[in-house]
């Protein structure tokens, strides 16, 4: 958790300080939800899957308008 809030630090010298954080979130919902699928065995239902792809979509975009 520490290094996830030093990462997060670490990132807003470089990009706007909401862009940093909303890739933040973005990782830890979508880094959550493939832990939930590997290690206890969510369900993969597609609206899950798609709305995860739109996440990882969203942080891609964020990072390459900043």
């Amino acid at each position: 958790m520490g290094l996830s809030g030093l990462f997060l630090w670490l990132a807003q010298r470089e990009i706007p300080l909401g862009t940093a954080y909303a890739i933040w979130t973005g990782i830890g919902a979508a880094g959550t939800f493939l832990i939930g699928i590997i290690v206890f065995n969510d369900s993969w239902a597609m609206m899950r899957v798609l709305s995860f792809l739109l996440i990882v979509t969203g942080v891609i975009g964020l990072r390459i308008s900043s």
